[in-house]
């Protein structure tokens, strides 16, 4: 059973559909048991980095959150649910992410010729051989919506980037934390297998 955290900000509906579509049982949730009894969590999201973390607060979801790593639990962070995962982000100045994995969030530069926020299709680079692109051809093209990008304070956890005005490091993956900036869910084939390969880990 994989459990997707809601906490009232994200794309709930396309990650269950992705995951039933390939045969996962899956629940939407807030329910602490529920999430403890799942065998992997999903953490989707969309919005602001700030009015995440506040919703995360007042539904005490962040403390159960903060338990995963040592729980040995595969996770998996989509879009907003990477970032939350990071220290801070240049879009909620003073607001403390979640921690769980160093690094920060930033506005991606504006550059002559590029829209931001970035919507849309973008080839990975990817390295570092991450199980979440087990068995892809080397540049898959994944789908984007998004205005700010983590910079990871390791490079060793970043297991692929793409360039959007700047070097995005757009998956990372430490023990049984994995994320991704771009949205799976609605990466069509591409974004399938990847799903798939998070859920048999």
């Amino acid at each position: 059973m994989i459990a997707i955290i809601d906490y009232d900000a994200g794309n709930l509906k396309s990650v269950e559909k992705a995951l039933l579509s390939l045969g996962q049982e899956c629940v939407v949730t807030r329910d602490f048991k529920e999430i403890e009894q799942a065998d992997k969590v999903i953490l989707p999201g969309v919005g602001s980095f700030g009015q995440a973390m506040e919703q995360l607060k007042k539904f005490e979801l962040d403390k159960v959150l903060k338990e995963i790593p040592d729980s040995g639990k595969p996770f998996l962070g989509i879009c907003l649910g990477l970032q939350l995962l990071f220290e801070r982000s240049e879009e909620s100045e003073g607001v403390e992410g979640l921690g769980m994995l160093k690094g920060e969030i930033l506005r991606i530069p504006d550059k002559e010729g590029l829209k931001i926020p970035h919507i849309g299709w973008n080839s990975l680079d990817l390295q570092g051989n991450g199980r979440l692109f087990a068995g892809l051809e080397e540049h898959p093209y994944v789908y984007f919506v998004h205005s700010y990008y983590l910079k990871a304070a390791e490079e060793s956890i970043v297991k692929a980037t793409t360039d959007y005005s700047v070097r995005i490091h757009a998956s990372v993956e430490q023990g049984n934390i994995f994320a991704c900036q771009f949205h799976p869910e609605k990466s069509g084939s591409v974004g399938l297998q990847i799903l798939k390969n998070f859920a048999e880990i």
